[in-house]
């Protein structure tokens, strides 16, 4: 196992930036940047023993100020959309920054993607680490409280990237963190997911309203193109003209976990490549995103143009629009209480 440190370049007031390479010494290596947590590349060896870049980025730090659909990166105080940006802690009204239409997205205006992470290196034996920290300040896009923050990124020794949050406020206020690495298993650059399978351990899904957000129905993926429970290809049904998809131009839809604890979420397999990635996490739901709004007039890492479909995103969370309905999972956290969730992407080639 190692640890590589490096310069990634600095910030317009000047603080410098550096870039994580951690190695298992086995089947995956995972480079992270201290700028918005940033996974930027994840290298996972193929059936022919080649390592193959299986997650969506860019190439300079610079490229990442301007990172529109937040590739690889990490995502709070709240993931996905907050209605109109208000909610309700107790009989007391909060407004939170705007940045998608009339609502907020992803932590408002700057969120944690935004930040420049203090980083501490863990040199463990078989399991290479590092601590990600930030304090939030109160009041901070609106939230409330003082939040202090660390995320751990672990290269376990099983070849699965492990992702913990943990996070303490002061104040009573709402936490929903989360990743938003862009994966595509034929690796980067490659025609889009289509043929990638998926499988997934979710018998319900919250359709959305025309903004792209959890109306408060919970409905049964049973006879719908949102039944992955058997698993299929990714793109058997994300044209076709169901009301849900055409819409959004595919998947952009929170699914509901079966069952509790850490468990497996969903499992996603390259037949091309022999790579297969499961998710395991102790979150209520996960949001599946088929790259509907990839932006095709940008080039990314190595040269490459991304398309639309180019990638998928698994990310494990509460509830979008959560706030709003007290039938969903709550992502109020308590002042004193811990946050504490673990999400993991376990690689396996066959």
């Amino acid at each position: 196992m190692s640890i590589l440190k490096k310069s990634f370049g600095f910030m317009p007031d000047g603080r410098e930036v550096f870039s994580y390479l951690l190695d298992n010494g086995k089947n995956v290596k995972a480079e992270i940047i201290s700028y918005g947590g940033i996974v930027k590349e994840l290298w996972v060896k193929n059936r022919q023993g080649e390592y193959v870049d299986v997650v969506l980025g860019r190439d300079t730090l610079e490229e990442y100020f301007n990172n529109d659909g937040y590739f690889g990166a990490l995502i709070g105080r709240h993931a996905n959309r907050i209605f109109r940006g208000r909610f309700n802690i107790g009989e007391k009204e909060y407004s939170v920054g705007i940045n998608d239409g009339k609502n907020s997205l992803h932590g408002g205006v700057s969120g944690f993607n935004k930040y420049v992470w203090d980083v501490k290196e863990i040199h463990d034996e078989k399991n290479p680490a590092i601590e990600m920290s930030i304090v939030s300040p109160d009041g901070e896009e609106g939230f409330p409280g003082k939040l202090n923050v660390t995320v751990t990124y672990t290269l376990s020794e099983n070849n699965g990237l492990v992702i913990n949050y943990r996070a303490v406020s002061d104040k009573d206020t709402v936490v929903n963190l989360t990743n938003h690495s862009y994966f595509n298993l034929n690796g980067v650059g490659s025609d889009n997911i289509y043929d990638l399978n998926l499988q997934m351990s979710c018998g319900f899904y919250t359709p959305n309203t025309d903004e792209c957000m959890p109306y408060g129905e919970i409905l049964s993926v049973k006879g719908t193109p949102f039944d992955f429970t058997e698993g299929k290809k990714v793109g058997q049904d994300i044209n076709s003209d169901y009301p849900q998809l055409k819409q959004f131009g595919g998947y952009d839809h929170n699914f509901i976990i079966d069952g509790k604890g850490f468990r497996k979420a969903a499992v996603v397999s390259s037949e091309k490549t022999g790579i297969a990635m499961e998710v395991y996490t102790d979150k209520p739901g996960v949001q599946l995103y088929t790259g509907n709004c990839i932006k095709e007039d940008r080039v990314c890492k190595n040269g490459k143009i991304y398309k639309k479909h180019d990638a998928l995103c698994l990310e494990t969370q509460y509830f979008p629009n959560s706030t709003s309905y007290d039938h969903f999972p709550s992502p109020i956290l308590k002042a004193g209480e811990v946050y504490d969730f673990t999400t993991e992407y376990r690689f396996i080639t066959k």
